[in-house]
């Protein structure tokens, strides 16, 4: 992140630099110390994004294959989308600066109010709460470090909906990027197809199945809520709420469904321990954590935390799990991590060009040549 207002070279009439007697005015020195902090804060978002990435996977992984009581997945999302909208509802209560007569009426103008807006986040939030659940089977399948390699595929589908949805237009390095991607994710489930060790009652095929379909989901959920902020006045946190009111009736609607007689007889917080609360604080949590503090990150920072979240998640599978890396699995996740990261490399400016007198195209600088 760029600091503005930095000295210039000498004799470009960059006087504002300097005061008389060739001292740096504090200009100069609050620019520095704003460009130390912004990197400060690069790294720690930097290690946010890493440890949010890699600690949701394996926290899941680890209390969905422990003995004993299981808790239920589906009770699981639904706290975590209770926890989400009471956090986002208490910072619009801050925003108004703690007064509840001026929270509720913009409650009531933003949701109730304006309902048709409101009707336009039960799209993505049905499709948010079956991805959610759609994790939790994943998860509960596959090896974590393979989850994590085979989940990057939300790349891919997030792209192809932003053309198809957005109109938006890829570089040939993206292209190529998502090529590698799917032939890294490709190699990654050769590797585990052909030495599937499960466990217990866990099912490799149902994993796969789930963690495509949850891919496919959050491409286009992301897009189309994407789509929505874009096209609207409101805060992240409003959207958040309107999401999390539909988010919370359907994945209530999906609890009583597939689990509703067990919760009936068993209760609502069956086989909860400290473990499984961390696990819904985080994922909760760390959706919000992020968006905040991307804020300080850019792409590549964001490609790198992905691809270090990748490695660090292999690594603790290999000695939290017994998972066991090979030379197929190593090629395929260096191809992804690689992938990850060349998709968040920023675009090469665009090379205006004009013709010369005989209609050959020649590259047009930017900036005039010094004198003339």
């Amino acid at each position: 992140m760029a600091a503005t207002g930095g000295p210039g070279p000498a004799g470009d009439g960059g006087g504002e630099s300097r005061g008389e007697g060739g001292k740096e005015s504090t200009g100069g020195m609050e620019t520095r110390s704003t460009m130390e902090a912004n990197r400060k804060l690069k790294y720690i978002s930097l290690a946010v994004l890493v440890v949010q990435n890699a600690s949701l996977i394996l926290s899941i992984r680890y209390v969905r294959t422990l003995p004993g009581d299981r808790f239920y997945a589906t009770t699981a999302v639904v706290m975590a989308e209770v926890l989400k909208s009471a956090t986002c509802l208490l910072l619009i209560f801050f925003q108004k600066r703690g007064n509840l007569k001026h929270f509720v009426l913009f409650l009531h103008d933003s949701i109730v109010r304006q309902y048709m807006d409101t009707l336009k986040l039960a799209v993505p939030a049905l499709i948010y709460t079956l991805q959610n659940n759609l994790q939790y089977i994943a998860i509960s399948n596959l090896p974590a470090a393979t989850f994590q390699v085979t989940y990057q595929l939300k790349i891919l589908t997030t792209a192809v909906f932003s053309v198809l949805m957005l109109r938006k237009s890829l570089s040939r390095l993206q292209w190529v990027s998502l090529l590698l991607l799917f032939i890294g994710v490709a190699l990654v489930q050769v590797e585990q197809a052909g030495s599937k060790e499960t466990t217990g009652d866990q099912n490799y095929t149902a994993g796969l199945v789930a963690v495509v379909l949850s891919c496919l989901s959050s491409g286009f959920a992301g897009v189309y809520f994407e789509k929505i902020l874009k096209g609207s006045a409101a805060s992240v946190w409003l959207r958040n709420v309107q999401l999390g009111i539909f988010g919370t009736a359907l994945g209530l609607l999906g609890l009583w469904y597939n689990d509703g007689t067990a919760v009936a007889e068993r209760g609502f917080f069956f086989g909860y321990t400290p473990m499984v609360w961390t696990v819904i604080l985080n994922q909760a949590f760390g959706g919000l954590l992020v968006a905040v503090v991307v804020k300080y990150a850019d792409n590549i920072l964001k490609g790198f935390a992905t691809s270090f979240s990748i490695v660090v998640s292999t690594v603790a599978s290999v000695y939290l799990f017994g998972f066991h890396v090979d030379l197929l699995f190593t090629l395929g996740a260096a191809l992804v991590i690689g992938a990850v990261y060349m998709y968040s490399l920023p675009r090469a400016p665009a090379v205006a060009k004009v013709t010369d007198e005989k209609g050959a195209f020649l590259p047009k600088s930017t900036s005039k040549e010094k004198g003339s």
